[in-house]
């Protein structure tokens, strides 16, 4: 059974796409991991020369912004987040953006990065932010499935953050959709997407913490979400940069499976896991989908799992 779910993923035409933090970033110093970034971007571009649609939900906009500004340790005040994350996530379109290389005012790094992935890949990356304000309005929320429907119509590749200066998962004070994890479930549910792929710091979903629990056993397929597998949904995120622990990426199955996507937990250490998966091969956990005939997208949004 498992063989043939597995093969089923090749044929996925509508995929979203969500890489953490811990994974776009040097786990020493929390700066951004160029290299990894550009591997990322090859395999999204391959994807799309496939005749793929694909949405890119990515974290990293706050780690970002630590490095633009030289900090290096995660902050704590809601101010710094609000003005790392302004100043980060327009570091981050810089970076998926393909243009001609405009940096040579800054430093040599940052020129020879940009022309390399700037003038490369013939593709479009086109950013949208979204609140959870925008999500529980009906207006805004068919004005967002419009504008992500054309822009996969256009063949751009959209990159989805929440509007971290206003509202993120890393600042508790606001309404937010909580973290990455469950904005790309709901992403998914928006747009109709018929795999989500989560990209993280662990291989996927586990009896326990594998590591703090040296016995714990790795799960590779799950038929249907139900109450054991939640009740294995620990924080177990030990990164400094990212927030969704496995309970959020549980959470995030629930309403991609709800709304008839199938989903992958994986380990992004390697970003070309992405064609593994897309390939058939038994890499992270796989989610089957399960559609619920009842799905309303307003009931997870006002809801925790």
């Amino acid at each position: 059974m498992e063989a043939t779910k597995r093969n089923s993923l090749k044929d996925k035409k509508r995929i979203v796409i969500k890489i953490g933090s811990s994974s776009l970033t040097h786990p020493e110093t929390g700066e951004l991991n160029l290299t990894k970034i550009e591997k990322l971007i090859r395999v999204l571009s391959d994807l799309r020369g496939e005749g793929k649609e694909v949405v890119l939900v990515s974290s990293g906009a706050i780690a970002a912004g630590r490095q633009a500004f030289g900090h290096h340790k995660r902050p704590d005040s809601l101010a710094e987040k609000q003005a790392f994350a302004a100043v980060g996530q327009a570091r981050l379109m810089m970076i998926y953006q393909k243009h001609k290389c405009k940096c040579h005012k800054h430093s040599k790094k940052c020129c020879f990065f940009c022309q390399k992935l700037c003038s490369e890949y013939n593709q479009t990356a086109a950013q949208v932010l979204l609140t959870k304000d925008t999500m529980v309005n009906d207006s805004s929320r068919y004005n967002a499935q419009n504008t992500f429907d054309e822009l996969l119509r256009l063949g751009a590749i959209p990159v989805v953050n929440e509007n971290d200066t206003v509202s993120t998962s890393e600042i508790p004070y606001v309404d937010s959709f909580g973290d990455n994890d469950r904005l790309s479930a709901i992403v998914a549910a928006l747009i109709g997407a018929d795999l989500l792929i989560l990209l993280s710091d662990i291989d996927g979903l586990y009896t326990d913490d594998p590591r703090s629990n040296p016995d714990a056993k790795f799960i590779s397929l799950v038929p249907e979400i139900s109450q054991k597998y939640l009740n294995m949904g620990k924080e177990t995120s030990g990164s400094s940069v990212g927030t969704g622990g496995m309970s959020a990426k549980l959470a995030a199955a629930r309403i991609a499976t709800d709304s008839g996507a199938d989903m992958v937990i994986a380990n992004g250490d390697q970003v070309d896991v992405i064609m593994d998966i897309m390939s058939g091969k038994e890499k992270g956990t796989l989610f089957l989908a399960h559609p619920n005939l009842d799905f309303d997208l307003m009931h997870y949004l006002n809801n925790e799992y």
